[in-house]
């Protein structure tokens, strides 16, 4: 197969070939940038997570510090908005404000899988038609006096390339799509996870323990027989 021969099949379609082409240039523009994008994402998550849940308080120091690390992450505007409401709110209005961030930060995650998303759908019917175009140059061999049968399998065999090329382009995007999808998740689930963390470091009141009255050791509850043995 060479490029005389590709560039006569994508003439046999009509110049379908060349969509696809193009299809295929943009599902793997997005793979590739999504693929960086939200494995990078998940990782450094993770060490923003671990770091945030290995501390037994928040002061405004430390959010500060866990914002610059986290960058342009996700959870450093989780974090970023953590440290606007340290010390002013708590409890329920805290956890609300920290749900808005969550929620005004997803639509970023999924950008662009809407071309995935596309191409899945379209590639396919894109490759049908080419080869029903494919099928008239076909069989208008056989309006033609002392037309030969080979001519028209060979045509029909170049013209179920489109459909192929097509199933391939869908198959492709779909796997893509549904990878991403899972990752986009994991990152909502992170999020989710780090915000339960910042509400427990910073809206928890100190557990001040309390010796019940008459524990073992108070010398004003040893009762008679302790000062007698005294």
């Amino acid at each position: 197969m060479n490029l005389h021969y590709l560039a006569h099949l994508a003439n046999y379609s009509d110049g379908v070939l060349y969509v696809m082409m193009g299809l295929l240039l943009i599902a793997l523009t997005v793979i590739v940038d999504r693929f960086w994008y939200l494995r990078r994402t998940i990782l450094r998550g993770h060490v923003i997570c671990g770091a945030l849940s290995s501390r037994a308080e928040l002061d405004r120091a430390t959010l500060r510090q866990l914002t610059e690390r986290a960058g342009d992450l996700p959870e450093g505007a989780l974090l970023q908005s953590a440290l606007r409401h340290h010390g002013l709110v708590r409890g329920e209005a805290l956890a609300n404000r920290l749900e808005e961030t969550i929620l005004l930060t997803g639509p970023s995650l999924d950008r662009r899988l809407w071309l995935l998303d596309t191409i899945v759908t379209l590639a396919p019917l894109l490759g049908l038609f080419g080869t029903i175009v494919g099928m008239f140059h076909a069989f208008s061999v056989l309006a033609r006096p002392g037309h030969a049968p080979t001519r028209v399998t060979g045509g029909v065999a170049d013209a179920l390339v489109a459909t192929a090329s097509g199933l391939f382009i869908a198959m492709l995007g779909l796997v893509a799509y549904n990878a991403f999808s899972n990752q986009v998740r994991q990152i909502v689930n992170q999020l989710d996870s780090l915000k339960t963390v910042l509400l427990n470091r910073m809206d928890g009141e100190p557990v001040v323990v309390e010796e019940p009255a008459g524990a073992v050791g108070d010398p004003a509850t040893l009762g008679p027989m302790a000062a007698t043995e005294r």
